[in-house]
């Protein structure tokens, strides 16, 4: 009898993935698929971060590594987090992990027992939901929407915080919505916070780089809840290293021996190789970062502009990460001949086998009026998709 544990059973398979993986079988069949559903940049890691590795393997740096990685690229982690945020770390308190999504399953497996509450502003990242269920806890959805710029507010926060809440999760810049928390709504999350002493913030930071308003702001530079933030980072978006699989997390020293414990016992170190090359992109000289984010500005006005020239899309302006994620509730009970479209997942679908574009329907985010389109891709892409997309949806009744 071939029977899986309940443990999996319970997960659903990743919808980014998903999608990402039909576009590609479309593609091996000769199809000109354009694909928006993936969280990648499509630039190279750039050449100095690609020669720290050339030079790691020269010098044999291929044995097995220190559990939470090795002390200098901690210590350049305690840097960038002293000199870009100006938060106060010491090497002890970061741990490496084979990447940021590792980081964040490490920090919900070390803090939440069956029964917890994790709070999640909805749209939220789809595994959120699914590392929640590993450590059988309880994800309280509160909904945010195109109104409200998809950010949570201190009201709302307020009125989801029970006795049973133990976490928080907060991204931004945010995947799937590039809404990115002001320093002020930060404070306002911050003072409800202050009054729940028993809840910690997992604050996911991976998008930092990739922002269009001046300065990542992060919570965890409020002193009343410092030392109950965990904040995830890592360099697979800010350098274009997301196949180098290197995430980090830098957190209360107890918070960060716990899951230096964890990561012992069933995945060990990060690639020896890869923490290298990570050691030189914190290290190294940034501009290949603001190269990469004014190219993400430039198509994120692009892609929006477009966007807007579609009827009944209703699109905000997201202020960083490179997702767009419009209201698509106008096409919603219409059809194309006998094809009817339900739902968000339906809508996607018939963009993907009719117009030829991948996207990622929002009931993976818990917002299924909406679609995740990823402008990271050339403007010559983004422009024959909004076209391709502009077409398709115009034959919907």
């Amino acid at each position: 009898m071939n029977q899986v544990s309940d443990r999996l059973a319970a997960l659903a398979p990743s919808q980014t993935l998903a999608m990402s993986q039909k576009s590609s079988e479309l593609k091996a069949q000769g199809v000109d698929v354009i694909n928006l559903s993936v969280g990648e940049p499509d630039f190279n890691t750039p050449q100095h971060i690609k020669d720290a590795a050339k030079k790691a393997i020269d010098d044999n740096f291929s044995h097995y590594s220190p559990v939470p990685g090795y002390l200098d690229l901690r210590q350049a982690i305690c840097a960038k987090l002293k000199n870009e945020n100006g938060l106060d770390f010491t090497p002890e308190q970061i741990v490496v992990s084979n990447g940021a999504k590792q980081s964040i399953c490490n920090t919900i497996l070390s803090l939440v027992n069956p029964g917890d509450e994790v709070i999640l502003p909805a749209p939220y990242w789809v595994s959120y939901v699914e590392m929640v269920k590993l450590a059988e806890g309880k994800s309280v959805i509160v909904e945010t929407g195109i109104e409200q710029d998809f950010k949570m507010s201190a009201a709302q926060l307020e009125a989801a915080i029970t006795p049973k809440t133990k976490m928080l999760i907060l991204c931004s810049p945010s995947n799937p919505t590039g809404s990115v928390y002001s320093h002020d709504e930060l404070a306002a999350l911050a003072a409800v916070l202050e009054r729940h002493p028993q809840v910690f913030v997992l604050a996911d930071e991976i998008y930092e780089h990739i922002n269009y308003v001046g300065a990542h702001q992060s919570i965890a530079q409020f002193p009343a809840v410092r030392d109950r933030v965990i904040i995830v980072n890592g360099v697979s978006k800010g350098y274009a290293m997301t196949g180098w699989r290197i995430g980090f997390i830098a957190a209360p020293l107890w918070i960060a021996k716990a899951c230096n414990k964890l990561q012992g016992q069933y995945t060990s170190g990060a690639s020896s190789i890869a923490q290298k090359a990570a050691a030189a992109a914190f290290a190294g000289d940034q501009s290949c970062v603001e190269e990469m984010r004014r190219a993400f500005e430039r198509r994120r006005d692009l892609v929006v502009r477009l966007a807007r020239e579609i009827p009944g899309l209703k699109v905000n302006n997201p202020d960083g990460a490179f997702y767009l994620f419009p209201e698509v509730g106008y096409y919603l009970g219409k059809r194309d001949g006998e094809r009817e479209i339900k739902s968000s997942s339906d809508l996607a679908m018939y963009i993907l086998e009719v117009g030829h574009v991948a996207t990622v329907a929002g009931d993976a985010f818990g917002a299924p009026n909406y679609l995740r389109l990823s402008y990271a891709t050339s403007e010559e892409n983004i422009t024959e998709a909004m076209r391709r997309i502009k077409e398709v949806l115009a034959r919907l009744k």
